[in-house]
């Protein structure tokens, strides 16, 4: 008889990860639309400011204990770390390079957490299946790199967005990895709580940037057309509420490393929005680059499957 928990849980985890595949993977190509008529650090601070008091209201009205100070802390940290850093990072990155782009460098992000989750290495560089991904991982991503350094028709503009998000990736890590082993451990039950505060401190960072470098004033929010403002509704309720929350949940219960392959698949979902919605180009060597990249992603989810059915 089959176990109506578990094929609940099951179902849960399947539309955790669609979320932070597929709805993620939108994502780029929204932020990119969105920044032609709203700046990158007011877009983070209204976009991380509602997302942020809509779900603590939420959280409040259903009796989590959202004014915990030992979750408030930690979901600073974590929120400065993974959300300020690395988003400020992808929309300032998205003034030199493509949205599809930006999704395929991101996809580096799985290796950065395999080599810097440092208590699970045994675990993971001694198992065939983790060590085949991670190679073969690396050498996708190598080859979307390379094609961008030997191509003569580079500026240094554009290699100054490349820079940028390499940082970005290797903050996203840390923050992935500190949200995995401290936040969400010191508030199993209140995950959604977690995630609201960690975009309420990364929002109050954009708005601290955003009267620093003048993007209020830049800002003629009033003039913006009705499908920015619905890629920003797109982007507070699908990217942040949904997919986000998502993401910290299914970091609770599973390893970092096989949540983290939502980096791999996201730049197959950019691309595919970015050529079709907007008419980006994309190589054949980039095209490669990512069959590598989702052929890593199959051998890490295979060790983690087996490790699952070996402990039931």
């Amino acid at each position: 008889m089959k176990n109506p928990i578990r094929n609940r849980n099951s179902i849960q985890i399947i539309i955790a990860y669609f979320l932070i595949y597929v709805v993620w993977g939108s994502t780029y190509y929204f932020i990119g639309y969105v920044m032609k008529e709203i700046p990158p650090f007011l877009l983070g601070a209204i976009r991380f400011s509602a997302a942020g008091l809509i779900l603590l209201t939420w959280c409040y009205f259903r009796g989590d204990d959202v004014f915990n100070q030992t979750l408030i802390k930690r979901s600073a940290v974590s929120g400065l770390i993974l959300l300020f850093i690395d988003m400020a990072v992808i929309m300032l990155a998205q003034r030199y390079v493509t949205s599809s782009l930006v999704a395929i460098i991101a996809s580096s992000i799985t290796i950065w957490i395999l080599l810097l989750d440092f208590p699970m290495w045994k675990k993971n560089f001694r198992n065939p299946f983790t060590l085949a991904g991670i190679i073969i991982g690396f050498l996708g991503v190598l080859m979307l790199y390379l094609e961008q350094y030997l191509s003569e028709e580079i500026e240094d503009i554009h290699n100054t967005g490349i820079y940028i998000l390499i940082f970005g990736c290797i903050s996203w890590a840390l923050g992935t990895l500190y949200t995995k082993y401290f936040s969400v451990r010191e508030a199993t039950d209140n995950s959604f709580a977690g995630s609201a505060w960690q975009m309420l401190f990364a929002s109050a960072m954009f708005w601290i940037f955003s009267f620093a470098t003048g993007d209020i004033k830049k800002a003629d929010v009033g003039d913006n057309s009705i499908s920015s403002w619905a890629s920003l509704l797109y982007l507070i309720f699908f990217g942040s509420i949904l997919a986000y929350t998502a993401y910290i949940w299914l970091l609770k219960i599973r390893p970092a490393a096989e949540v983290a392959t939502h980096a791999y698949v996201n730049p197959v979902i950019a691309i595919i929005i970015g050529v079709s919605l907007g008419n980006e180009l994309v190589t054949r060597i980039q095209i490669a680059g990512l069959v590598l990249i989702l052929v890593s992603v199959t051998l890490i989810r295979i060790r983690f499957k087996k490790k699952m059915l070996i402990s039931k």
